[in-house]
């Protein structure tokens, strides 16, 4: 997947800035195809996928008992503040409160993933 594929804004976005952003989720989730599950699930796939469907990582029940799918829109919005946008979920990070960060990160996450975010 490259840049140019995905939807505005998002292929406007600066890779090189969601690569270094993505240097804060790098101890937590891997990219790649079959990639660890490590403190979060692997992220391979994750637009167009069902909140905490990833087979083998266990979620929290803020999580299991969500119902959406992954899109980046609400991606953007659990970003900007995990806690906030699902409270009770068991990720600790704190959450990337510029948007252009958060665009250029969800910019890179699907050019790594290989599965172009749909609204």
């Amino acid at each position: 997947m490259t840049l140019a594929t995905l939807s505005p804004p998002y292929n406007t976005a600066d890779l090189a800035n969601g690569r270094a952003a993505f240097a804060r989720c790098r101890s937590c989730h891997t990219l790649a195809e079959g990639g660890a599950r490590l403190t979060g699930p692997n992220l391979w796939g994750l637009f167009g996928r069902p909140v905490g469907s990833m087979e083998g990582y266990t979620y929290s029940r803020a999580v299991q008992d969500a119902d959406f799918v992954w899109g980046p829109d609400n991606l953007d919005h659990w970003l900007d503040n995990p806690k906030e946008f699902l409270p009770g979920n068991k990720m600790t990070f704190a959450g990337l409160h510029d948007a252009e960060d958060r665009r250029d990160l969800i910019a890179y996450i699907a050019t790594q993933t290989r599965r172009p975010p749909t609204a």
